[in-house]
């Protein structure tokens, strides 16, 4: 049996009740919306955590890319403490790297991106996470290829 090969970068979005994810294309050039995973409470994470182990292997992921909370100051709040608590389990569950990435405005820009697409209101938070989860993922791809 051969091992699959594992190109594709997860991108989550960790909020108290929900996680937005996307997924890169193969190449590793754009990230794509995948869904948004809901939970009742925020410290139930079991059946978020397989969710996600489901998703790394349907999409056969490599690695996940986090988005990181800091506040506008760079000092880390209590959201950025539970994304790391979250990197952790993350990693441990899984085996593969977690990076973390700066997330400073992202939602922001997702509903900004879906008042100007005319969403209404009552429905941009059925998209703003998994939104978020690609301009995450977007900019650790685009920071990749600058690097590379």
């Amino acid at each position: 049996m051969t091992e699959q090969r594992r190109d594709r970068i997860l991108g989550l979005d960790f909020g108290s009740k929900t996680v937005g994810v996307a997924v890169s294309d193969g190449l590793g050039i754009t990230a794509q919306g995948v869904e948004i995973i809901r939970r009742t409470s925020e410290n139930k994470l079991r059946q978020t955590c397989a969710r996600i182990e489901a998703l790394i292997e349907e999409y056969q992921v490599g690695k996940i890319v986090l988005g990181f909370p800091k506040n506008m100051n760079n000092t880390i709040g209590d959201r950025a403490e539970k994304s790391l608590a979250f990197k952790e389990m993350l990693e441990r569950r899984t085996g593969l790297e977690v990076v973390m990435w700066d997330e400073r405005l992202t939602t922001v820009e997702a509903n900004r991106t879906l008042m100007e697409s005319r969403v209404r209101r009552e429905n941009r938070k059925d998209y703003v996470d998994k939104l978020a989860a690609v301009y995450i993922l977007q900019g650790y791809l685009d920071y990749l290829s600058m690097k590379g």
